[in-house]
């Protein structure tokens, strides 16, 4: 549920923002303020495990991300809205540290694999299901039910969980040696404020006009600084709650990075396509969602592929053909246009995202290579706060250049529109005798001939900013394909872990 929530609300986005009185731009803080404070939590979640106790951590979650999709719910605007979904976020970035914590523990070591893929499953489903699942429970409802179907579950998931999960004795005993250390606030005020900040910045900076505006100006000078402090705080911290001393680990730092720009890539396409084939090609909130949830099942299905050809082949290669497969597909999408069908886009689609399994499962094998062993919880919270960080910024900076390019386009279609244009005359001329021919007067013809060239206008021009959003995506994958190279390959004693594989 806390995966698929991450995906559910995309393709609800124009009816949320018709239903708040918002625009497209300001919506996505639904999607963003969701990320960026589940990627807040992520980083501290294995400090707060051994602090507080992995049960109890994890039972709070459950409780705090139920009762906040019941607010989402019952949100009256949107900055109620974004606000229950940064409530939201908070509850929702423990869970799934704590969830391969307790696989890990609760499994014996040749019975891991297995259930790590189960797992594995759970989280690649609820990405196809959830535009699916969210288109269908717009139009047939209000967007108002995609939140409130957590609330079952979330309350069975803390029944279950209550009864049946306990502590490993080792976290227990790291627990008690653990509370005689003092707290890091520091570290935990520097971290909350200066990616919420650095949000504001990224998602009020195409509103504001960048740095043309005092306030998007002061809140990157404040992002900066707050970030900056908090990397040389942590750093030189004799207990961080964040070691990124471990980004000195060549495999590690790499690894963050890769997971950086794949979260960029995986989340910034899931906001377009849907966006694209709503606004411009009409579909409705489930339809979008149909075209999108097969592709989620051939994730599932590569998932497995990739996992057998990790022993059979140098993972560094795979991901270097994982990213080749990815750079494709986007820029495959290039081709779209304003009558594409609804088939080709579903292949296409799928093409896009059959590479990032073979990227996914190579790169989080070669992030435990030389790390130790009892910073496995720091390695796995700091990739998903990697992941869900480049998603968040993706996100916002992909929705800004749409803006600003669409711009762009419209005035240089325009430039191709004026009185003294053969081809637009032409155009206008056929639009106002057809409109006549069904009984309209010439006057009123001929306005409805330039008003509806315009609207033309307006969608080609934004129709080609989306084909160049896919462009750069593609260009970034592609100049990124050579850097798994630099990563060490375990040595031939050292197997990877099978819950590092499964991550």
């Amino acid at each position: 549920m806390e995966v698929l929530d991450t995906s559910i609300a995309n393709v609800a986005l124009p009816h949320i923002a018709g239903s708040v009185g918002a625009t497209q731009e300001e919506a996505t803080w639904v999607l963003t303020s969701y990320l960026v404070s589940s990627a807040v939590v992520l980083p501290i979640s294995g400090w707060l495990q051994d602090r507080f106790g992995r049960k109890r951590f994890y039972l709070t979650c459950v409780v705090i991300f139920t009762v906040c999709s019941m607010l989402c719910g019952f949100a009256p605007s949107l900055g109620f809205l974004i606000f229950a979904r940064i409530l939201q976020g908070i509850g929702g970035g423990g869970l799934a540290p704590s969830e391969q914590a307790i696989l890990a523990d609760t499994f014996p070591i040749e019975k891991r694999g297995q259930a790590f893929a189960v797992y594995g499953m759970a989280v690649v489903v609820a990405p196809a299901i959830g535009p699916t699942l969210g288109g269908w429970i717009t139009d047939n409802f209000n967007w108002h039910w995609i939140f409130f179907i957590n609330i079952p579950i979330g309350i069975l998931s803390f029944w279950l969980s209550s009864r049946m999960v306990e502590d490993p004795p080792a976290l227990i005993a790291r627990r008690k040696a653990a509370r005689g250390l003092k707290v890091d606030f520091t570290g935990l005020a520097l971290v909350a404020s200066g990616v919420g900040v650095l949000e504001f910045f990224l998602d009020k900076g195409q509103e504001k006009d960048w740095f043309g505006d005092p306030l998007i100006c002061t809140a990157a000078i404040i992002a900066a600084v707050l970030l900056v402090t908090f990397v040389f705080w942590e750093w030189n911290h004799e207990d961080p709650i964040v070691d990124l001393r471990l980004l000195k680990n060549r495999n590690f730092g790499t690894a963050v990075f890769l997971q950086f720009i794949v979260g960029t890539v995986l989340f910034g396409s899931t906001v377009l396509i849907p966006q694209y084939l709503q606004v411009l090609l009409g579909f409705t909130a489930e339809l979008a969602g149909k075209a999108l949830s097969p592709a989620g099942f051939v994730m599932m299905v590569m998932m497995f592929v990739a996992g057998r050809l990790l022993g059979k082949m140098d993972p560094r290669l795979l991901v270097f053909l994982g990213y080749g497969i990815t750079a494709a597909g986007l820029y495959n999408l290039t081709r779209l246009s304003l009558d594409t069908s609804f088939g080709t886009i579903v292949e296409w689609r799928m093409l896009q995202v059959i590479g990032l399994p073979l990227a996914f499962i190579p790169i989080s094998t070669l992030n435990y290579v030389g790390v130790p062993t009892n910073k496995m919880n720091q390695i796995s919270s700091l990739s998903n706060f990697a992941r869900n960080l480049g998603g968040s910024a993706g996100t916002a900076l992909l929705t800004t250049f749409l803006a600003r390019t669409a711009q762009v386009h419209q005035q240089q279609l325009a430039a191709n529109t004026g009185p003294g244009s053969y081809g637009y005359q032409q155009y206008t001329s056929a639009l106002s005798h057809a409109a006549q021919s069904h009984g309209m007067q010439a006057a009123q013809a001929n306005q409805f001939a330039v008003g509806y060239a315009y609207q033309q206008m307006i969608r080609q021009a934004s129709m080609l900013s989306y084909k160049n959003a896919f462009a750069i995506l593609a260009g970034v994958i592609v100049v990124l394909m050579p850097l798994p190279f630099i990563m060490r390959l375990p040595k031939k004693a050292e197997k990877p872990s099978p819950e590092a594989a499964a991550h």
